[in-house]
């Protein structure tokens, strides 16, 4: 029998604990009904990620980043690869957002910081990427470890932000996060253009009021700039954000790492002993 997924901790019936201050709140937070949505996984993610085809994608990935190496455009690259091992578009979605070339991993390993030297730094969050990868990861969508270490998710969002269950529990641990960190104030930006980005701000600011946290969160046409421009650690797995940024957090993977250890991670990063992990 085919066995189905479910969301990693979520216990439909009764509800689980969860990690850090206010986990009866956030227990509460996920009994949630079967008919409330999740940012889960696509109906196909089990087999186009899964054991049997992790192969072929470490495959591409590694043949990807060759390509990048010796200076092809990205495009085409993607394009050659996928064509090669004959990956349906959403594996090639996944690939590219996983490859980098040499020069660019290791600069942004460089640049990285961690969270030990975050006591005192103002942290500058690139709001719908932190969240959405982390809603996934809770909800047991595919998350994808990069070349360059960072965790990404396969959908992402367009024009359109839809609250789901696991919005509120992942606010509440990024907040909590920060808190133990002992990062002073955490400025989040939005896209403005996104449906449902002031309902999202609100949220942010009523929960941080309530917890008593230093938090801001702003509205803007072009959120990647203002991150990559502003001189502060920025908590993102944007590629052309960790590029251009003075210095960043690898935000989401550490919070998977200690607060999710049953997220749903293809590890594409090209490391010996990568593996999938469910």
């Amino acid at each position: 029998m085919r066995k189905s997924w479910q969301a990693p901790g979520i216990s439909w019936a009764s509800g689980v604990e969860f990690f850090g201050a206010g986990r009866d709140q956030m227990c509460h937070s996920l009994r949630v009904a079967r008919h409330q949505s999740h940012r889960g996984p696509a109906p196909k993610d089990e087999k186009l990620f899964g054991p049997r085809l992790l192969p072929a994608l470490k495959a591409a990935t590694h043949d990807l980043c060759w390509l990048l190496d010796h200076g092809y455009a990205v495009r085409s690259a993607v394009e050659l690869v996928g064509n090669r091992h004959n990956l349906s578009a959403r594996q090639r979605m996944a690939v590219s957002r996983c490859a980098c070339s040499a020069t660019s991993a290791t600069r942004r390993q460089q640049n990285q910081l961690a969270p030990a030297s975050m006591a005192g730094r103002e942290l500058w969050v690139d709001g719908y990427n932190v969240v959405t990868v982390l809603e996934s990861a809770l909800a047991g969508g595919v998350i994808l470890l990069g070349r360059d270490g960072c965790c990404r998710d396969v959908a992402g969002i367009h024009r359109r932000y839809r609250k789901v269950a696991e919005t509120i529990p992942v606010l509440r641990t990024i907040g909590e996060t920060a808190a133990k960190w002992g990062i002073p104030c955490v400025r989040w930006w939005l896209d403005k253009p996104v449906s449902n980005s002031g309902r999202l701000k609100s949220l942010i600011i009523e929960m941080a009021a309530s917890a008593g946290w230093n938090v801001t969160a702003e509205l803007v046409f072009n959120p990647d700039r203002a991150l990559w421009e502003s001189g502060h650690v920025v908590a993102t797995s944007d590629s052309v954000i960790l590029d251009r940024c003075h210095s960043w957090l690898n935000l989401t993977r550490h919070i998977i790492s200690e607060h999710i250890p049953t997220a749903r991670i293809v590890d594409l990063s090209l490391s010996a002993d990568s593996t999938t992990c469910s």
